[in-house]
């Protein structure tokens, strides 16, 4: 290899046809002032790919790293929503005993209460049940004094 007049190594490049014709093509594309840095931006690229095959290892132990701290958290919620369950059927349980229902007012209940859980997104909150149901005994007037508090 000689060296140039831009201080550049000269390097004799004998390209197929085919590339050749390429090269022509994509070469202005890539507003590449010449062929030669087209070529040489063409060379990085590829060993920059090359290089970073050596680096593919790390996304993988990083997503280990990620599936072993969802597992356990995955773990941890599947048991608070079981003890959530167990809790829920516990109230469930002694409303069923204290109270006599129905079962159309059973239905009526449950479809009132998947109702307000699609609307509220499943942000209920005891207050503002206790205020609805304050509502439905005393009437509208004492409802809206409540939120007004």
């Amino acid at each position: 290899m000689s060296k140039s007049t831009t201080g550049k190594d000269a390097f004799p490049f004998r390209p197929k046809p085919e590339t050749m014709r390429r090269i022509e093509q994509w070469y202005q594309a890539d507003n590449c002032r010449s062929k030669n840095e087209f070529i040489e931006k063409a060379v990085n690229y590829y060993a920059n790919a090359l290089a970073a095959k050596d680096v593919d290892r790390l996304p993988v132990m990083v997503a280990a790293a990620l599936d072993s701290r969802l597992g356990t958290f995955e773990d941890r919620l599947s048991s608070l929503l079981f003890k959530q369950a167990v809790e829920l059927d516990t109230l469930a349980q002694l409303n069923a005993a204290a109270y006599e229902f129905d079962e159309a007012s059973l239905r009526d209940l449950r479809a009132k209460s998947v109702q307000t859980v699609k609307a509220t997104h499943g942000r209920i909150s005891f207050e503002q049940r206790a205020r609805e149901a304050g509502a439905a005994r005393y009437g509208d007037d004492e409802a809206r004094y409540e939120d007004e508090l």
